[in-house]
């Protein structure tokens, strides 16, 4: 079965230019998809930063160097990406929230320009690897949020350390672990939760785009409005730098974990104000009753038409309603 499940990905993969139409959008011509720049534009990159008040930062925290975005001065809010993307999507946000805050938004273990071990992509560990970066940069406390694989790891954050959190924001995707959490509009696609190995390595090797548009498009409640171009040549190229994709793969093959920790955390409830956003065509309301199951002071936003790109597809609700609740006083 494994065999045989390998040779129809290879095949998909080979042949997927076979049958793009010639009216689709430059974001979805499999030329483009298939072939990803050698290494992301740090020009852009840099300039995209620059007009959101961020700077580029590194420390060296829990046996792990981190990459991280800094912006504004004030209370301390965290931002915790999730796959296929890295911190630059939360430039937006920074933009705004800088106004008022520290924000820092990381390049969790295994994207972007941190460091790719070996090991440690439970979400205890990337969770735990947040926190020294945190302490190194003298946060007390400090407002969470995370999106798809960063809303697993801003949940570990804060069931391990909930004297060191003010509120949480958790965005559409789901909690290993909690309740039903097989039974989960994700799950659709199944496949890529257990895509990961030398073989997958070597199928998408050079491939990068072709796999990720799958997630940007079919995540989506409408592939053309979805991540930018700029983003998804920036992400493609980020992820196929070296270790990049074995390290993404990595998140997944630690669900098994997770379920495991997220089960435990799960019997002390949370304290703090937690907000829970999601998208309309993505995961509804389960991420809402998730969270109900693991804290007492839940509020529950669905976006209306949006998928599971909230920051990209709805940002004229999302951001206003982020801006808002992490600006509240703390509790």
């Amino acid at each position: 079965m494994k065999r045989i499940f390998q040779a129809v990905m290879a095949a998909a993969l080979s042949t997927a230019c076979a049958h793009v139409e010639p009216a689709m959008t430059p974001a979805a011509r499999c030329a483009d998809a298939g072939s990803a720049p050698s290494v992301p534009d740090a020009k852009e990159e840099a300039d995209r930063e620059s007009a959101a008040g961020a700077e580029s930062r590194f420390a060296s925290v829990n046996g792990v160097k981190l990459h991280y975005l800094y912006a504004g001065k004030g209370p301390a809010i965290v931002l915790m990406h999730g796959y296929a993307e890295t911190s630059r999507m939360w430039l937006p946000l920074m933009a705004q929230l800088g106004k008022t805050h520290s924000v820092i938004a990381v390049d969790l273990r295994g994207s972007g320009l941190s460091d790719k071990p070996a090991t440690g992509y439970d979400k205890k560990t990337l969770a735990a690897d947040v926190h020294a970066l945190v302490e190194s940069l003298g946060v007390k406390r400090a407002k969470i949020v995370g999106h798809d694989i960063g809303l697993m790891v801003t949940y570990a954050y804060a069931a391990q350390f909930p004297k060191d959190v003010e509120s949480v924001v958790l965005m559409d995707a789901f909690l290993p672990g909690v309740g039903d959490w097989k039974n989960v509009w994700l799950m659709r696609d199944l496949w890529h939760f257990h895509f990961h190995g030398e073989v997958p390595l070597q199928l998408v090797a050079g491939r990068e785009r072709i796999y990720f548009e799958h997630f940007w498009n079919d995540f989506a409640a409408d592939k053309t409005h979805s991540l930018s171009e700029a983003d998804r040549r920036f992400y493609a190229a980020s992820y196929a730098q070296p270790g990049g994709m074995r390290a993404g793969f990595e998140y997944f093959q630690a669900f098994e974990q997770d379920a495991v920790d997220f089960a435990a955390f799960s019997h002390t409830k949370l304290e703090m104000p937690l907000l829970v956003l999601t998208g309309e065509k993505a995961s509804g309301t389960f991420l809402i009753d998730q969270a109900r199951l693991v804290a007492n002071n839940v509020r529950g936003t669905v976006v209306k038409g949006s998928g599971h790109w909230l920051m990209e597809e709805a940002p004229t609700q999302v951001i206003p309603e982020l801006v808002q609740f992490l600006a509240a006083p703390p509790s």
